[in-house]
């Protein structure tokens, strides 16, 4: 968009000095306008919104976005995450083509753009025959809706075994995924202000990959200055793996692997115990809490007050569209408030705790000071949600009624200064056609394996 627009006086803003609004250009906010303020230069246009609620753009760090194929799939359904992965595995492995996926990665991102989230992550560890260029479908298909994405380069190396349930056909060798990563990383990863796309590197598991797979992804994340991601402890029994195939914690393994650093953030973290959760804060690294889906598999509650307290960054994800069962960020929001009120009581954790751990909290995780929180100098990506639904009739503070009484669909969504969604409708995607191939692609996850 060119030139100076002012985002005029909003119901209510995520951001102190902004209730007249703010001004952006190039891009960027480059004003907050006090209440009842004029912007301090002439603008070029002006947008009303004075129906709609804006916070910044949510930012998702976690995800599986293939797994939209299989929700509600009758072999996983009430299920805790070993025996739900065990049924799942084998149908993900057989059934995913490269028309498959791509729509997959399509419907995942519109669901999320959808929600409000601006900026996404997601770990793509399955490499099926055909899905070789996964992360440049995930490049294309972000860039077709306008979307910012960090491209989650996943691995499998350890074949299916005793106590391994990774099927031999999606299990690559070190040197095809070392190769593959350097690629994508030369390819894609613009560390630069404002950046459209970057990498991260992201073995699966500790059980699923190997020490020297880690280490040696650790060196190159260090060559190339991205982040490193995967998951730990999302379960008890992950915890228990550690200590008996390697002697030690999942902390002091994560030191071993060389990646108790700040350049990482874990998926889920539930399982910590208090002198791994001193020694994860000690190092900067960073977490982030998935509760739909921790909730759908029973694995536990993260400890995100005590985390945040000895300084890890917390952020959101959405996880697989497989446990979640669906991609809407803005829904998880709302459960990391309730769950985290279940845990640690009605005043420990408020919306707004809620609201920050998906905007600035996941743009911390994922190593960005650009985007996350209104402010002069950061990107315009902004979430703009109508409280016009039975739902919130009679609502009082408009931010709290948008976590509180279910906000679920962004009215308007805003990135780097161009809108990508208006008045519910996300730009360059027919949903319509979109779920009817969806669907017609995913009906072959439900033939037998």
């Amino acid at each position: 968009m060119k030139g100076r627009l002012w985002i005029q006086s909003p119901l209510a803003i995520m951001a102190e000095g902004a209730e007249g609004g703010i001004v952006i250009e190039n891009g960027r906010i480059v004003e907050l306008v006090a209440t009842g303020r004029q912007p301090q230069s002439p603008v070029d246009a002006r947008f009303d919104a004075g129906r709609h609620v804006v916070i910044p753009g949510l930012v998702n760090t976690h995800h599986h976005m293939f797994q939209t194929l299989t929700r509600a799939h009758p072999a996983a359904i009430n299920k805790s995450l070993w025996p739900w992965i065990r049924a799942l595995y084998p149908i993900w492995a057989r059934h995913m083509t490269p028309e498959a996926f791509r729509l997959a990665i399509r419907l995942a991102l519109t669901e999320l753009l959808l929600s409000g989230c601006t900026t996404t992550s997601d770990h793509h560890y399955l490499y099926a025959a055909g899905l070789e260029d996964a992360m440049d479908v995930e490049a294309e298909e972000a860039a077709r809706l306008g979307m910012r994405i960090t491209l989650t380069r996943g691995s499998l190396n350890i074949k299916d075994q005793q106590g391994v349930i990774s099927p031999a056909n999606v299990v690559q060798d070190d040197d095809v995924i070392l190769a593959d990563s350097e690629r994508v990383l030369r390819r894609y990863h613009d560390r630069s202000e404002g950046a459209m796309t970057q990498v991260a590197l992201a073995p699966c598991a500790p059980f699923d990959v190997t020490l020297e797979l880690m280490r040696e992804t650790a060196a190159l994340a260090e060559r190339y200055d991205c982040r490193l991601h995967t998951h730990l402890v999302e379960t008890r029994a992950e915890a228990e793996f550690c200590r008996s195939k390697f002697a030690c914690t999942p902390v002091e393994y994560l030191d071993r692997c060389n990646w108790l650093s700040a350049r990482t953030w874990l998926a889920h973290g539930i399982h910590f115990d208090d002198a791994e959760i001193a020694a994860l804060g000690r190092h900067g690294v960073g977490i982030c809490h998935c509760p739909t889906s921790n909730m759908v598999l029973a694995s536990g509650m993260c400890r995100t007050c005590e985390l945040e307290a000895a300084g890890v960054p917390i952020g959101l994800g959405v996880d697989g569209s497989a446990s979640n069962d669906n991609s809407n960020l803005m829904e998880s929001v709302r459960h990391a408030l309730m769950l985290n009120r279940l845990t640690y009581g009605a005043e420990a954790v408020t919306h707004l705790d809620a609201l920050r751990w998906g905007t600035a909290g996941s743009a911390r995780l994922l190593g960005r000071d650009d985007i996350g929180i209104i402010a002069p100098g950061r990107q315009a990506d902004l979430s703009f949600y109508k409280l016009d639904e039975l739902r919130f009739s009679g609502a009082g503070d408009p931010l709290a009624a948008l976590v509180l009484c279910g906000a679920t669909t962004a009215d308007r969504v805003m990135i780097a200064g161009e809108w990508r969604v208006t008045d519910r409708i996300p730009a360059n995607v027919d949903i319509e056609a979109l779920i009817a191939d969806h669907n017609r692609v995913a009906r072959n996850f439900l033939l037998s394996v």
